[in-house]
């Protein structure tokens, strides 16, 4: 029988340095090498464990020729381990088309689980959890990005994005121009990090929210399913003025805030917001 090497697909830490697993360290030591889609990234990781495994480079634009020269070292017997910059390789990086590589040529490929953004924000966005569908990042081009939305914008399920902080707001206003502006959604960012943060609002409170503060941090947007959003919309449609009004209140945001998203959920001027508030003292 002809004997191998095998792939490790590692997750490494989202963001605090302790979200890795003690079998994913002892691997990290063992292995024959390291491909990590960031090698300047992954030393910190590895100095911060007093690892010294040797690394090589495996990202997006080298993946074809490496990947053929790491299939061969492991034909060869060695063990490689497989890390990207955070979370889960193959999620979003190229670590998925290695492991093809392996499969086709005959190699074990094994996980060693761990952190990851998309099921991280998932679990602390408060909303549905019976299924979800994971859509990553978005086309950069406006015509595939309107087509990808399109197609997902009837499932049923929760939606799953990235986004880095540049496009933020870019991806909102999409989001809320394809999906619907008043659909729930729940942008985090900077998981298990000092600044972690979510903010729970609508499509449209939310681009309205980052136009003006500054997104900062690497995002995963949470965004209801379909099911949910027509649930929501029946229930939202019910509700008068005064209604919506005191449930953003009881949200904690202030008179002023409470004011404008009530405005704009029923495309008003904060104005005539205020004068129909007066009329109910």
């Amino acid at each position: 029988m002809t004997v191998t090497g095998r792939l490790y697909l590692c997750a490494t830490p989202i963001g605090n340095l302790g979200d890795i697993t003690y079998r994913a360290v002892e691997m990290l030591r063992a292995a024959d090498v390291i491909a990590a889609e960031d090698t300047r990234h992954t030393r910190g990781l590895l100095a911060h464990y007093d690892i010294h495994t040797p690394m090589t480079s495996y990202h997006e634009h080298n993946k074809e020729e490496k990947g053929a020269e790491l299939t061969a070292r492991m034909q060869a017997g060695e063990t490689i381990v497989c890390v990207s910059d955070a979370g889960l390789p193959g999620i979003a990086d190229p670590g998925g088309d290695l492991a093809h590589r392996a499969i086709a040529a005959g190699i074990p490929v094994t996980p060693l689980p761990g952190a990851n953004a998309a099921l991280s924000a998932l679990i602390c966005a408060g909303l549905p959890l019976e299924g979800f569908t994971f859509v990553g990042f978005l086309p950069r081009k406006e015509k595939k990005r309107r087509e990808v939305l399109t197609r997902v914008a009837a499932y049923p399920e929760t939606l799953i994005f990235y986004e880095a902080p540049h496009r933020l707001r870019e991806t909102l206003a999409a989001l809320a121009a394809e999906l619907g502006a008043e659909r729930r959604a729940c942008a985090a960012r900077e998981l298990t990090k000092k600044f972690e943060e979510y903010q729970r609002a609508s499509l449209g409170e939310l681009l309205a929210y980052y136009e003006e503060n500054e997104p900062r941090g690497e995002f995963v947007l949470i965004v209801a399913g379909a099911d949910e959003n027509a649930a929501l919309a029946d229930d939202v449609e019910e509700m008068s003025l005064t209604e919506r009004y005191e449930a953003h209140i009881a949200k904690g945001l202030d008179k002023k805030e409470a004011m404008r998203r009530t405005a704009q959920e029923l495309g008003i001027s904060r104005r005539t917001v205020y004068q129909a508030l007066l009329a109910e003292v």
